[in-house]
């Protein structure tokens, strides 16, 4: 019988021997009680207790986390709007005890302080200056947050505004508001594009007939020079200034006649049917057969005395 007890007491010990072990997860920390009083602050790793005696009453994560609040208020400008603010807060290492014994419910004393500051800050501002100053509430609510809640053992990461939802019929207005000015933009490029596409225009109408009379004008210098140059060139063998312009007239005239009938898609002539017309016609045509007959003879002359001058030298030598 005493052998079954020794059994027994041995495997009492060994049970025992084993709930002295315990391990405690990374960024996590262990609230060890004795007797139900507060013992110790375990860490990561593998931790001893004394079996039946401690006791661990609770696991206090050290990550980061995050809560989401969302409130809902009134702006300056009698808008209803709801507000989520995200809170990230983490459980000090040196503080866990604080966090645990003095805080029972954190998430519900951190909305406290959301609802609160949220609740002073935006009754302040216009519905535009909430969106705009957003930056300034989730400071407000952090710099709250941070000094209340540093004395229960926590410390506050960052807060933002994630999101400002107005009253539905405001959101449609603002709407209304957005398309219209988007409308409104839109037709004040489409007119710009097209005063643009005006100005141009204008412009290269511009320039174009710039060319075009800087084309034509050099044009006519050319022709005024020609023409001076045919002048003299008459001049030279006899035909006074009058006579040489009948007979550039007519050439010309010549020439433009036999342009046009080389035109396969011209059968039209226009002749002026002034009643002088005719005669100054005559009087032109009359004046360059003279002018010719005049050159002909002119490069005869000067054909002959060249051939004598020749004749002469070849005679000499």
């Amino acid at each position: 019988m005493s052998q079954y007890v020794l059994i027994f007491i041995g495997f009492l010990l060994f049970l025992g021997f084993l709930k002295s072990f315990f391990t405690v997860k990374q960024q996590t920390a262990a609230i060890m009680e004795r007797f139900g009083r507060f013992h110790s602050i375990r860490t990561s790793g593998l931790q001893l207790k004394i079996p039946f005696v401690d006791k661990i009453v609770a696991r206090v994560g050290l990550k980061i986390q995050q809560l989401d609040v969302i409130v809902e208020t009134k702006t300056k400008d009698d808008v209803f709007v709801k507000l989520k603010v995200s809170v990230q807060y983490v459980v000090i290492r040196e503080k866990v005890y604080e966090a645990f014994y003095k805080l029972e419910y954190p998430h519900d004393q951190i909305t406290s302080y959301v609802f609160d500051v949220v609740r002073a800050e935006v009754p302040k501002m216009k519905l535009d200056d909430v969106f705009v100053k957003k930056d300034d509430i989730a400071i407000a609510v952090k710099s709250e947050l941070q000094e209340a809640m540093l004395d229960y053992g926590y410390d506050i990461i960052k807060t933002l505004v994630t999101d400002i939802d107005p009253d539905g019929q405001v959101k449609e207005a603002m709407n209304r508001i957005n398309a219209s000015e988007r409308e409104k933009i839109a037709a004040q490029f489409e007119g710009d594009a097209a005063r643009i596409l005006i100005v141009e225009k204008a412009k290269a109408e511009a320039e174009s007939k710039r060319l075009q009379g800087q084309g034509i004008a050099d044009q006519r210098r050319e022709i005024a020079r020609g023409l001076e140059e045919s002048v003299e060139v008459l001049n030279k063998v006899g035909i006074n200034s009058q006579e040489a312009s009948a007979l550039i007239v007519v050439t010309q005239h010549y020439d433009t006649l036999q342009s046009i009938g080389e035109a396969t898609n011209t059968n039209l002539i226009l002749l002026p049917n002034s009643p002088q017309a005719g005669s100054d016609m005559l009087n032109n045509m009359v004046a360059s057969f003279t002018a010719s007959n005049q050159i002909g003879e002119a490069m005869k002359e000067q054909k002959a005395l060249t051939a004598n001058q020749k004749k002469k030298e070849d005679g000499d030598g």
